[in-house]
């Protein structure tokens, strides 16, 4: 399948690039997404963020280099750290020792190969969507910046949330929410083009109140998910769209927000849907 090709693509570019800066952008053309997609992808069908992953496979080839005789100096350096210490740390997280102690006899370092993808068709339980065409809309809410490296925004986000509810904001942005997109929005707009970018915000057609912004939504068609649970199951649900869903629904990832939509406000039997950009595959060969 032409959509697995291109993750596996990806795979070859990082470990041609191993030694060198990898670029998050580029991963994401190769893919035919957006590096953040590309990043939220492969954290769930990896279950390990990409920016470990990279951190595991240098490491794991910085210990063959070390078993074979290479110094530890200039092993760091090739894999771009200037600082012993940093890169020490770095070899320790992974293999529990420090980079002067593999050639002693007994040491054990570990190995962590490429991955490769593959399409593995489970069907154990059921998904309730919708593709729905949906004009540009407008948002009014509260944002924050996010980092481009994906890793670094899963505590910024909850964060965010939590002091939102704390200081009374939730209310006032539910209070100038329109007709047509019922329930509260986290949306992540993280197109390559420009700066990251989360809101939790409405759809709305008021102007945005004094401490707060707006933003257009462009028009899309979407892939729109329905669920219902505890507060962690929306994540499990967005693993299962990915790991589950997208390999062989015919659709890929367009270039556009994901939004996470709240109905209800009960953290222990929350009502959401979780709507995606998509775009129809193209065919193989054509």
């Amino acid at each position: 399948m032409d959509w697995i090709n291109r993750l596996n693509s990806a795979i070859n570019y990082m470990e041609e690039h191993m030694k060198s800066e990898i670029d998050m952008e580029e991963l994401g053309k190769i893919a035919g997404c957006s590096s953040y997609h590309f990043q939220r992808m492969f954290t769930y069908m990896a279950d390990v963020t990409l920016s470990e992953y990279i951190r595991r496979r240098r490491m794991s080839l910085a210990a063959v280099e070390l078993l074979s005789g290479e110094k530890v100096m200039d092993v760091a350096l090739s894999y771009g750290y200037d600082s012993p210490t940093a890169f020490n740390r770095a070899f320790k997280n992974i293999h529990g020792i420090a980079p002067s102690k593999v050639s002693e006899k007994g040491a054990m370092v570990k190995s962590y190969p490429p991955i490769r993808f593959h399409i593995s068709i489970k069907g154990d339980y059921e998904m309730n969507y919708r593709i729905e065409k949906k004009e540009a809309f407008r948002i009014v809410g509260i944002s924050m910046p996010l980092e481009r490296e994906m890793e670094k925004n899963f505590e910024k986000v909850p964060q965010m949330w939590e002091k939102a509810h704390m200081d009374g904001i939730i209310p006032k942005i539910l209070g100038i929410m329109s007709d047509d997109m019922q329930g509260i929005l986290g949306v992540c707009m993280c197109n390559d083009d420009e700066d990251w970018k989360y809101y939790i915000a409405v759809a709305s057609t008021q102007n945005a109140p004094e401490g707060m912004e707006e933003r257009v939504i462009p028009g899309f068609t979407w892939a729109v998910f329905s669920g219902e649970g505890a507060e962690t199951s929306i994540q499990d649900m967005e693993c299962r769209i990915i790991t589950d869903w997208l390999p062989t629904s015919g659709y890929e990832y367009a270039n556009g927000p994901d939004i996470e939509v709240y109905l209800n406000a009960d953290p222990m039997n929350m009502k959401y849907e979780v709507w995606i950009p998509v775009v129809k595959r193209e065919e193989e060969g054509i």
